[in-house]
């Protein structure tokens, strides 16, 4: 049986995204309007297999909130519904770890073809998004720094000020492990080796 977590802190976006998502067969489909409170029901519940959430939320916002829902619900496809639809708030959230985005302006019929196509394991983005992000991807190819997640930025900064990735993980309020994984991306990312590469690229770039 398909199940579903809706986070949003705007009502009628509760009711049109349930409606359509117990339409697709999801059954629950549970409903939180902050991080918070998302995180403590899935801690305590069955945990759904496809996640919709919001960029714009109370608290720790949606993008922010993806690798924390990753941790607690590895299994669960990931699809960013938001007003927002500009391409770097779509890149973002890709290199966050979520698996598609969708503006909220989006006819129903987009938003059914992006829940089946998280199902099938793929990927969804729009194909006037997809073209932009190509494009944003190809400039970026000359700028390292501008492949980087806010996340990763954030990491790389506090690695050129000397913290330990323990040290990096309690200033976050995330696991070791996740400090370590979002270290293990920036040395792929950037070219460098080990810890001390980079500390000397993030002092040299001025992060």
């Amino acid at each position: 049986m398909k199940s579903a977590l809706v986070i949003d802190d705007h009502p009628i976006t509760h009711l049109g995204a349930s409606r359509l998502l117990r339409e697709m067969g999801y059954d629950p489909v549970g409903q939180a309007m902050s991080g918070e409170e998302a995180l403590a029901q899935l801690a305590s519940g069955p945990l759904p297999s496809l996640i919709v959430l919001d960029i714009s939320l109370p608290g720790a916002g949606g993008l922010d909130l993806v690798e924390p829902l990753r941790e607690v619900a590895p299994k669960a496809q990931i699809l960013i519904f938001s007003m927002n639809d500009q391409t770097g708030f779509a890149a973002r959230a890709l290199q966050a770890g979520a698996q598609g985005f969708l503006s909220k302006n989006a006819p129903p019929a987009d938003f059914r073809d992006a829940v089946r196509t998280l199902e099938a394991g793929e990927f969804y983005l729009s194909a006037k998004q997809a073209v932009a992000l190509a494009t944003l991807r190809a400039g970026a190819a000359a700028d390292p720094l501008g492949a980087l997640s806010d996340r990763e930025r954030q990491v790389l900064g506090l690695i050129g000020r000397g913290l330990s990735l323990q040290a990096i993980a309690d200033e976050l309020g995330v696991s070791y492990k996740t400090t370590a994984n979002t270290s293990s991306a920036l040395k792929k990312k950037l070219g460098v080796d080990g810890i001390n590469g980079l500390m000397k690229f993030a002092l040299e770039s001025g992060i």
